[in-house]
């Protein structure tokens, strides 16, 4: 008998919410990139691409997992 690989990994259910916070997040970056303007300096690499950065590999992680279907 083989063990099941992903016994501890995230279920279904927390991989769909960790999909919807970080497109919630996206979409807040979004809106506040668009109200607030694009900011300059090591503000931009601050706020936009470690913002997007995290929300994006959260993202697609969760994306990759459902469709492998890599969950208990």
């Amino acid at each position: 008998m083989t063990p099941n690989p992903w016994r501890y990994a995230p279920t279904r259910g927390e991989l769909w919410l960790w999909l919807a916070i970080s497109l919630g997040g996206l979409g807040f970056l979004a809106v506040a990139l668009v109200l607030r303007g694009l900011p300059s300096g090591p503000a931009l690499v601050e706020v936009v691409a470690l913002a997007a950065g995290v929300f994006g590999y959260l993202g697609g992680r969760s994306v990759k997992r459902l469709i492998r279907r890599q969950h208990p």
